[in-house]
């Protein structure tokens, strides 16, 4: 069968437009891993002896995966510094508080308390707890993190001292890497490999090309009190999607340092099906999209396996397209080795990588499906997101009940 000369030649044009793809995809992962040698050589700058006292601020709602480890491992730091470890929940009947007294139990000479948090004051509800928890906190030095990330016994030396790194500008906040741990399901070992081998990646890219952080991650959020009067406290993000982000982009902009700190925390990944996998990835997704558009469409030459396939069905398998594919896997692989194991100690990675192109294929999609609309779904409930903010719709508004945390 002979094609006419147009469709010959609309084939070339698309197999050479996922040949561009193929080729910034591969730039970028020399660009990671430009990023992740420089993270690596400034993880080796010792970190001078400040232990300033500080409290930690944990908002709960329910019950997370191996929820009670990673409160425990909060209670066992080798930390010269004082510490209190305060715990926001909506009310007393919060399936949580039964775990937290359970800790005050196992650790008496740790100062822990829980402080119930009724108002609801925005569709943020981790915000809303943590803006209510925030005056009960003794110290100036404030770490916030979610219930379910678990830490070593050396956190706290390897968050509290970076605030006195030298610079230009004060350390306003410091905040973390991190990998996931799965539980089982496919969709949970999607979700831990898409951290290791795609999130963490971008985040030391970003560090690296914008020469610092300029955001948060909320697996440590540690501030001081002058950088949240500076930006006006914690308010005005309880209805933030992204408040993580949000609060560390403020603090930047308010001309305060961020700092990559050199521990990395350990999240839970609940045992998600593929649906609600595919739902908390699109959720992710059009929080970045709103918070970083510019850089959510540069996400498109971070997709390097799905174009350089593509490229191959496009070239009729040609040698060329074939020997790309070949290199692209090859380096793609050497960066999730990389990152997810030679920076984020994550071996899962190793075990999973057999899902690296079934993961990229999702990623792909997830990325175009964004654009469909802006609403996401946020423990059970719909939302509508503009400007970074979260509004219910008018069909899932609840008469009583608090806002997902």
């Amino acid at each position: 069968m002979i094609l006419a000369p147009h469709l010959v030649f609309l084939a070339q044009l698309v197999a050479a437009f996922f040949t561009l793809l193929s080729m910034a995809a591969l730039v970028y992962s020399l660009l990671v891993f430009r990023a992740t040698r420089a993270y690596s050589r400034a993880s080796r700058v010792p970190l001078p002896a400040f232990y300033p006292a500080v409290s930690i601020l944990k908002p709960v709602k329910g019950i997370d995966p191996e929820m009670y480890a990673a409160f425990a491992s909060h209670c066992a730091q080798d930390y010269p510094g004082e510490y209190e470890i305060l715990f926001g929940v909506h009310t007393l009947e919060d399936p949580a508080v039964p775990a937290i007294e359970r800790l005050q139990r196992e650790f008496p000479s740790q100062s822990i308390r829980i402080v119930v948090c009724p108002e609801i004051l925005g569709t943020n509800g981790k915000v809303s707890n943590l803006v209510q928890m925030l005056p009960e906190a003794r110290f100036d030095h404030i770490l916030i993190n979610d219930s379910d990330i678990r830490v070593s016994p050396r956190y706290l030396r390897n968050v509290m001292p970076a605030f006195a790194l030298p610079g230009k500008k004060p350390v306003g906040m410091v905040t973390m890497l991190y990998r996931g741990r799965a539980h089982g399901t496919l969709g949970s070992r999607l979700e831990a490999l898409g951290i290791s081998t795609d999130f963490m990646p971008g985040v030391l890219t970003a560090r690296w090309m914008e020469k610092g952080m300029h955001f948060g991650l909320g697996s440590t959020l540690a501030v001081i009190r002058e950088a949240l009067d500076t930006i006006g406290g914690l308010s005005s993000l309880v209805d933030h999607l992204a408040d993580d982000y949000e609060l560390g982009a403020r603090i930047a902009h308010a001309g305060f340092r961020v700092e990559l700190g050199r521990e990395v925390v350990e999240t839970s990944i609940p045992a998600y099906s593929v649906s609600q996998f595919l739902e908390h990835q699109l959720r992710w997704a059009r929080g970045v999209r709103d918070a970083r558009p510019f850089g959510y469409l540069g996400l498109l030459v971070t997709f390097g396996i799905p174009w350089a396939l593509a490229n191959v069905i496009a070239s009729a398998a040609s040698l060329d397209s074939v020997a790309l594919l070949s290199c692209m896997v090859c380096v793609r692989i050497a960066m999730a080795l990389t990152v997810g194991v030679g920076v984020l100690g994550d071996r899962a990675t190793l075990r999973d990588l057999y899902l690296l192109l079934l993961r990229d294929l999702v990623a792909l999609g997830v990325w175009f499906w964004s654009f469909a609309d802006n609403h996401v779904v946020w423990r059970g409930e719909r939302f509508f997101l503009r400007d970074g903010k979260l509004s219910r719709d008018a069909g899932d508004m609840r008469s009583s009940g608090a806002p997902p945390s």
